[in-house]
């Protein structure tokens, strides 16, 4: 790559200053310094999406599940400043989770851009809460008590790719499991739940550091208090997950969780593959028939009012959050770029600075929407949008 390649100007997305961000051969950021030009480019963080089970007609949790599909879902989400992605495995049979996470291992070593793209596997379940409510679209015949042996194999089948796990702490053996998984170097997510307080309190003692799609896989009614959403809410060492598409939770509900959680608040898509695609009636894997709304609410079928994942993807939430006023551009696009990083420990390789990983996007903003004009992973282009 010649040296003239490595350099991309615009304006800086927190500061609205101009910029010339510099990289070298081997992908690291050099150097950026003030640029006199008058780009309408904005150069932001890429983003890094902690839960997404799939997107664009690609289902990370159908079988037979391929390595092309892994392939082109990440190809798909290059387009929408995706520069790192969990792909989340939800409950399933045994042998069929295990399959699903050969595939994306294989995906990883088949592709190299794919395998710096997908920066570990998000086990979602199966051990979950089997209370209809909290276990939200999840299929009850596959809910199980955390079980160390089996999710050992699993690891193995991933080629050590889980990094995140999402379960209920509501199980009795649940604490003993979260300490084996930090010791491991997998963070643990708390979701799906109906554990009391007490068992919230425990999970987060063990090492548990994160809530997933939190105020969402809850009962439709719960006690005023106290109940789990509140007592994930008042954990300091949690980082929230939210998932900011207007139908997971209402505007006043994420203002109020900004204000509480502050800094360690993060998006997450949980997108599914349905994202992009039109509204209808589908069969999908999580919900079986479900329906997907000309507004872009994906519910299940037979239960209206549970949802069955998001159909948004996070560029999009990011750009709606900010629309609705609850924060600025800026905060939002922190939430599901920066902060995702340092929920995972990976805080310094990341962001807009010298030595970082050339991880970035080049975007515009346009009247009710954004736009990805380009996306650098590693310091290479892997998505340059129509002009």
């Amino acid at each position: 790559m010649d040296s003239h390649e490595l350099v991309r100007m615009g304006r800086h997305y927190a500061t609205g200053e101009q910029i010339r961000l510099e990289w070298d051969s081997g992908g690291g950021i050099e150097r950026i310094l003030p640029h006199d030009g008058e780009e309408e480019t904005w150069i932001a963080p890429g983003l890094i999406d902690l839960q997404i089970n799939g997107g664009y007609g690609h289902d990370f949790n159908s079988l037979p599940l391929t390595t092309d599909t892994i392939i082109q879902a990440t190809r798909r989400l290059w387009e929408k400043g995706v520069t790192l992605y969990y792909p989340t495995v939800i409950t399933n049979g045994d042998e069929e989770i295990e399959q699903l996470l050969r595939v994306i291992d294989a995906a990883c070593l088949e592709d190299e851009a794919v395998g710096s793209t997908i920066g570990g596997i998000h086990l979602e379940g199966p051990f979950l809460s089997p209370e209809e409510g909290p276990r939200g679209a999840h299929d009850s015949r596959y809910i199980k008590e955390p079980d160390w042996a089996l999710f050992a194999r699993w690891q193995a089948a991933s080629g050590n790719r889980i990094r995140i796990v999402t379960l209920s702490p509501e199980w009795p053996d649940a604490p003993s499991f979260i300490r084996l998984c930090v010791e491991s170097g997998i963070v643990v997510s708390i979701g799906h739940t109906a554990a009391t307080p007490a068992q919230i309190r425990e999970a987060v003692e063990a090492g548990a550091t994160m809530s997933t799609h939190l105020g969402n896989g809850a009962h439709l009614t719960l006690p005023r208090h106290p109940n789990y959403i509140w007592e994930q809410l008042a954990q300091d060492q949690l980082w929230a997950g939210i998932i900011a598409d207007g139908n997971h939770l209402p505007d006043s509900v994420i203002k109020v969780m900004l204000r509480a959680k502050s800094s360690k608040a993060l998006l997450v898509s949980d997108a599914v593959y349905l994202s992009g695609m039109p509204p209808g009636e589908y069969e999908t894997h999580i919900g079986g028939n479900v329906v997907l709304t000309p507004e872009g609410r994906l519910h299940l079928a037979r239960k209206p009012e549970l949802l069955a994942g998001s159909a948004m993807m996070l560029a999009d939430a990011v750009w709606r959050l900010a629309q609705s006023g609850q924060c600025t551009f800026p905060e939002a696009w922190d939430m599901a770029s920066i902060r995702p990083a340092e929920a995972m420990g990976q805080a310094e390789p990341y962001g807009l600075k010298r030595g970082a990983q050339a991880d970035f996007v080049l975007l515009e903003k346009r009247k009710g929407c954004l736009r990805i004009v380009e996306t650098v992973k590693g310091g290479r282009s892997v998505y340059q949008g129509d002009c």
